[in-house]
Formats: structure tokens, C-alpha cells, sequence
């Protein structure tokens, strides 16, 4: 199965239940008036698009209508899916690993997917021919080392760990010692989800950074924040929530097949103005890929 249709299928339910509400809208179609409008907007808020990104979308295709004279709900639906795009068409969704070695660091609260979505990445990475190493610098979560070890050997990827309670940094600077070692191409930095204390979280990532910095000055760098699709509008406050602690390059989504919940990407990428890097549509380590609008859209809508 191709990821075209690995996307389709596990945005089965997201796309039966976007489709539901704006095929209701459309049922009675008779003209673009602002009834109609009104209850699309309605539709998309509904789907978990979101009230802010919703009232955006509307507005452009109000505007739309007029100066193209939209008649026919063929056409409406065509720019409805061209405002979709447009809010999720924001930036290049490639990893930037121009400059090697490259960092990636990845954030994210616990429980969304961040340990599996490492072992995927790095596995996609090691299939593009990229020497990986993985760093477990979550050292406050119990089990998280031993996690990220499972991933780092499906994927063939040398994992640099400490014991349970080490500093963080630490682990990272032993993890570019490695990697400067065996001239690595990419390290990934797991980092503890522990967004309730900002305070603690904030002053971990920064130290982490400042090693990063200080040991790979001309790295590129990338900053990956993991989002459980599943959590619906609460996703687009943790994208928000981490955005005040740490500057983000990408978002990563996990658990979108099983969901209804996915029309939330729409809005978390309006919102926000992150690109979304890679999207998971299952338990499989190669079940993720580069986020493609076109596609993800042709899959929802």
C-alpha cells in the first residue's frame, strides 16, 4: 500500500466525518448566499478545523464568490479546498539537514506518540542513507530510556543513554561526542514532556540548546514539537503552550487514523504559522511520511 492510500485509509473517519457535515450543507444547495456560508463555516467548526481558522476560510470565500461569481456548488467546493490549501501551503515541510552534522530536537507532552515518532523518523532518515544516532536525554520519565531503546534498534540507530535522573545536557553532549566520533549525519534528541512545570521544561531545553550551540555551532537545526491528532482543539493550545518555551521549526502528528479529530490540522498550521513535517497513520515503523497539503486535502475532503 502506497502512503496515498495508507493517508486515505487511516483518515477514513476524519474525511466521513468532514464530508458528512458539508455534504448536509450542500444537500439543499440553491445559491451562494450568506445562509449557506454561515452553515459551512459551521460545518468546518464542527469538524475540528477551528473558530479562528473556520472564520478565515469563510471570509476568503465570501470575498471570493463575489469577484468570481461563484454559482454552482462544484465551484464552491473547489475554492473551499483552495482556501484549505491555502492555510496549510505556509513553508518548505523538508527537514533542513543541509549543514552536517544536523539536530534535530524533539518536544513534546508525554503520552503523544514522541518515542515512536523518533524511532520512525530515524528509521526514515537511516533509509535515505543518513548515519543516525539517538540521544535518551528524557531522563526523568521511568521507562523512557528503555523505550527509546526498542525504537533505536528496529531502526539500526546507536543510542547514546545515561541512568534515569542524569542531566539531560549531559546525555546530549555525550550524544555529539558520539556522533563527531563515527561522523554522523543526524542526531535526535528525545527531551521529558513535562509541560505542567513550564519553568523546569523552559530551563531544560535551554540548556540543551546552549550545548548544542556551543559543540555544533554550524549545524542545521530543527526543533520538532509532537502533536496527538487525537486531542482535537486541545492540540492546537499545546502547540500554543510550547511555542512560549522553545522555538518550534516543525510539527510532527501522530495518531490520525482512528480519529474523526483530523480537520485539526487545518487549524493548527493557521494558527500558528508551523509547518507540519511529517504525519503518522500507524503503528508500523515506515507508517510516516513527509506532510503533503494535496494529498492530506484529497484524503479529507
Amino acid at each position: 500500500m502506497g502512503f496515498f492510500d495508507k493517508l486515505k485509509s487511516g483518515l477514513g473517519k476524519t474525511k466521513a466525518s468532514i464530508n458528512e457535515k458539508i455534504n448536509n450543507v450542500f444537500s439543499t444547495f440553491r445559491k451562494v448566499d450568506e445562509e449557506l456560508l454561515e452553515e459551512l463555516e459551521e460545518a468546518l467548526i464542527m469538524s475540528d478545523v477551528g473558530i479562528e481558522t473556520s472564520t478565515k476560510i469563510i471570509d476568503n470565500l465570501r470575498i471570493r464568490a463575489k469577484r468570481e461569481k461563484i454559482e454552482t456548488d462544484e465551484d464552491l467546493k473547489a475554492a473551499l479546498r483552495d482556501e484549505m490549501k491555502k492555510m496549510i501551503d505556509i513553508a518548505d515541510v523538508k527537514l533542513n539537514l543541509d549543514k552536517k552534522p544536523a539536530v534535530i530536537l524533539v518536544v513534546g507532552v508525554n503520552g503523544v506518540g514522541k518515542t515512536t515518532s523518533i524511532g520512525k523518523i530515524a528509521n526514515r532518515l537511516k533509509k535515505d542513507g543518513n548515519k543516525v544516532v539517538i540521544a535518551a536525554a528524557d531522563t526523568f520519565r521511568a521507562a523512557a530510556t528503555e523505550q527509546i531503546e526498542i525504537w533505536a534498534n528496529r531502526a539500526s540507530c546507536e543510542l547514546v543513554k545515561r541512568d534515569e535522573g542524569s542531566d539531560p545536557a549531559s546525555v546530549v553532549y555525550d550524544a555529539i561526542k558520539r556522533v563527531k566520533e563515527e561522523n554522523a549525519d543526524v542526531l535526535i534528541c528525545d527531551t521529558a514532556g513535562r509541560l505542567h512545570n513550564k519553568k523546569n521544561l523552559m530551563d531544560e531545553l535551554a540548556k540543551i540548546q546552549k550545548v548544542i550551540d556551543k559543540e555544533l555551532p554550524d549545524s542545521s537545526k530543527e526543533v520538532l514539537l509532537v502533536i496527538d491528532g487525537t486531542t482535537g482543539q486541545n492540540a492546537i493550545s499545546q502547540v500554543k503552550a510550547f511555542k512560549e518555551v522553545t522555538h518550534i521549526t516543525g510539527l510532527v502528528l501522530t495518531k490520525l487514523d482512528g480519529t474523526a479529530k483530523g480537520g485539526v490540522v487545518v487549524g493548527i498550521i493557521s494558527e500558528n504559522q508551523i509547518p507540519v513535517k511529517f504525519i503518522g497513520v500507524g503503528e508500523q515503523i515506515d507508517d510516516m511520511e513527509v506532510f503533503n497539503s494535496d494529498d492530506f486535502l484529497k484524503a479529507i475532503i
